[in-house]
């Protein structure tokens, strides 16, 4: 099992920029992912972006690329999404998720073995 712990998130005005990170402990992330789905209210939880552990791979999901960027630090086991450019629509609460990395090009929230607690991102126009 992979503890993830979340940090930052919080309220900009549009065009404004963020950054998450999320902490991992526990056991070895070789052979895993680690990345970020989203939830607006009353919508499903939806797909972000990942990094691969082995190897640094990333994929985003197409409303955010160009716009998010997900960074991590081996030593601290941490993995950043910094965000730029955010629109109103980028308001969601953002889960740190984890799981083992099977080629898949973009994730389900089946493919997460873990989650974070979560954090809240709103942006207003």
């Amino acid at each position: 099992q992979v503890q993830l712990v979340e940090s930052g998130g919080g309220s900009v005005q549009a065009g404004g920029s963020l950054r998450l990170s999320c902490a991992a402990s526990g056991r070895t992330l070789r052979n895993y992912f680690m990345g970020w789905f989203r939830q607006a209210p009353g919508k499903e939880r939806e797909f972000v972006t990942y990094i691969t552990w082995n190897g640094g791979y990333t994929n985003y999901a197409e409303s955010v690329k160009g716009r998010f960027t997900i960074s991590r630090d081996d030593a601290k086991k941490t993995v950043y999404l910094q965000m730029n450019s955010l629109k109103p629509e980028d308001t969601a609460v953002y889960y740190c998720a984890a799981g083992r990395y099977r080629g898949s090009s973009v994730l389900r929230t089946g493919d997460v073995e873990d989650w974070g607690q979560g954090t809240q991102v709103t942006v207003s126009s």
